[in-house]
């Protein structure tokens, strides 16, 4: 093991949305940021189908007009709501028209694309990132962190006033701090490809990412993110019990698209383009989203599941409120990390999480499927959807279970 004397303000695990965000933020406010990812960019990623929300957070480091001057060039489509289907039954959330304001279209992205995006953005604003870099220690001291990184088969030393763990799923501090604990959602599997789905435009509208329920098991879903070149995010989730772990990923896959009639004729001239891969036991929580010289952000700390396509609006929320904490925090000035960072973050999660269960116990779908729904009502769920999980003027952001459970009663659908 070499010792380097080089010495960060932040060293930020992880050079996804969250990291690109918060290390930018960082550097803008003058602090001397280090981004250690253990990939090398472009890399696979799913969480494909943005929310209008993740607009707003990147317009603080200015990352929107980067994300809006290349999409175009990168296949990213135009986004402005989310279709559903259900045995026959067809239904639209328009994000445009929402309760809460601010930005109503985003994008769908391939992350591999858009996640090299946000990092070199970050780059450009004097960020130092190494790639194939990985933590494999960290020791608390009196004034910061002590990180043993690997570089190969090269071992080396970093300190620094302050930690993010922005590692998504590697959940690097979790593991290394002991900070995991089970999560209150059930577990569940997720199989997922690209395909070259070979849709019409007049068959199905890309601007929206398309959800749709099994016909006889509510439980288990499906997701087509069209993106601009032809191609689409495909994948369909479910408890383990409903796969078969004795016959291949492709064959798990496909055999869930047949027993859905509306998808498996939308797809019938579809392609894969990768191999089908699965993710398992996705769900996760810690006891503590922070320490005194460290932070979670996004799938480090809590993630909840993919219905709602909200785990990078998660992450860049959690990005945009630790940035000025933590910069009151290198200021040796009070930072509240509880009161500033944690508890906000929270807020939002915990509206995303009750219609994540909601749509599991069906109540939700009953709310999205009802024929006769109201308009108000129906632009306070858009924004929710949208990503505006925090704005406690919408009702059912301030008071989501008790009102979504409320709803639901008055929405009961007829047994099909």
């Amino acid at each position: 093991m070499t010792n380097n004397d080089y010495t960060a303000d932040v060293v930020v695990i992880g050079a996804g949305p969250s990291g690109a965000l918060a290390s930018a933020l960082l550097q803008q406010l003058g602090w001397q940021v280090k981004v250690l990812e253990g990939q090398h960019f472009p890399r696979f990623s799913i969480g494909e189908s943005l929310l209008p929300q993740c607009m707003h957070f990147l317009a603080e480091a200015g990352m929107d007009k980067v994300v809006d001057e290349h999409a175009e060039a990168l296949a990213f489509q135009f986004k402005n709501g989310a279709a559903f289907h259900y045995r026959g039954i067809d239904t639209e959330i328009d994000f445009t028209d929402k309760f809460s304001p601010g930005r109503g279209t985003t994008y769908q992205i391939k992350r591999a694309n858009f996640d090299k995006l946000l990092a070199d953005a970050a780059a450009a604003k004097g960020v130092d990132i190494s790639y194939g870099h990985r933590v494999q220690a960290i020791v608390e001291q009196e004034d910061g962190m002590l990180l043993t990184v690997s570089q190969g088969e090269e071992l080396y030393q970093l300190r620094s006033r302050f930690v993010l763990d922005a590692s998504g799923f590697g959940r690097v501090l979790p593991r290394l701090l002991d900070l995991d604990k089970p999560s209150s959602l059930p577990s569940r599997s997720a199989y997922f490809c690209h395909v070259k789905d070979g849709i019409t435009a007049s068959r199905f509208d890309r601007n929206k990412i398309l959800i749709s329920v099994h016909p006889e098991h509510r439980d288990i879903w499906y997701w087509l993110i069209p993106f601009a070149d032809g191609t689409a995010s495909l994948g369909v989730v479910g408890e383990p019990h409903h796969f078969d772990t004795s016959i291949s990923n492709e064959d798990n896959l496909w055999a869930k698209v047949k027993a859905e009639p509306n998808l498996a004729d939308l797809l019938a001239d579809a392609q894969a383009v990768n191999p089908v891969q699965t993710l398992g036991g996705y769900s996760a929580d810690v006891s503590s989203l922070y320490g005194k010289h460290y932070a979670l952000l996004g799938n480090a700390g809590e993630f909840l599941d993919p219905v709602f396509s909200s785990g990078v609006t998660i992450a860049l929320k959690s990005a945009s409120l630790v940035a000025p904490v933590v910069d009151a925090h290198l200021r040796g000035e009070q930072a509240d990390f509880e009161g500033e960072f944690s508890t906000p973050l929270k807020r939002g999660v915990g509206c995303f999480k009750t219609f994540v269960n909601a749509w599991y116990d069906t109540r939700f779908q009953d709310v999205i499927f009802y024929p006769d729904q109201s308009d108000e009502v129906r632009r306070m769920i858009s924004a929710i959807l949208a990503g505006y999980a925090w704005d406690t003027n919408n009702p059912y952001v301030l008071q989501s279970e008790r009102r979504l459970d409320v709803l639901a009663q008055l929405c009961l659908m007829e047994p099909c």
